[in-house]
């Protein structure tokens, strides 16, 4: 279903896949919008092995668009380097594909909204975490991409430099 990636050099292995998603901080959310039109939509999130969740208004074009049609794909740029003088850049990326899902137990949307309040608020006490989950709960909407493919590519420079 999924299709091989053309220069198997450039691939990435799952464990650098799951550095690049531990070590992001944002992404660019792939959906099905409006009208059949691509809608892809910058957005933080947070990794746990084979999903990535996410947290959202509780009504607009993304929730309109999943309702619609589950599928996505979310990728995450790791490196960008523009290297002017061989016309190329020197790139590192990820893309995941799945189906997304609202989180509608409070358990379970607890638990997402906390790894994320973790990741990007690990200095923070428990309590502060909790606290602001609790100010911003009412209006809070958790997403779970469980992910059914994984594929990561890099710049064959890099993949040269490695090998030296």
């Amino acid at each position: 279903m999924f299709r091989e990636m053309r220069r198997k050099r450039q691939k990435l292995s799952g464990e650098e896949c799951a550095c690049i998603l531990n070590r992001g901080t944002s992404g660019v959310l792939a959906l099905l919008g409006d009208g059949g039109y691509p809608y892809a939509v910058p957005i933080s999130y947070v990794y746990d092995g084979g999903a990535l969740y996410f947290h959202c208004a509780k009504a607009g074009h993304k929730l309109d668009a999943i309702r619609r049609e589950p599928k996505a794909s979310f990728c995450v740029i790791d490196q960008d380097q523009v290297v002017p003088e061989e016309f190329t850049t020197y790139f590192r990326s990820v893309i995941a594909f799945g189906t997304i899902r609202v989180l509608e137990e409070e358990q379970e949307k607890r638990a997402a909204i906390g790894k994320l309040a973790m990741k990007y608020s690990p200095g923070e006490s428990e309590d502060s975490r909790r606290k602001a989950i609790d100010r911003e709960w009412a209006p809070l909407c958790m997403l779970e991409m469980k992910i059914e493919h994984l594929t990561g590519k890099e710049a064959i420079e890099l993949v040269k430099k490695r090998s030296n």
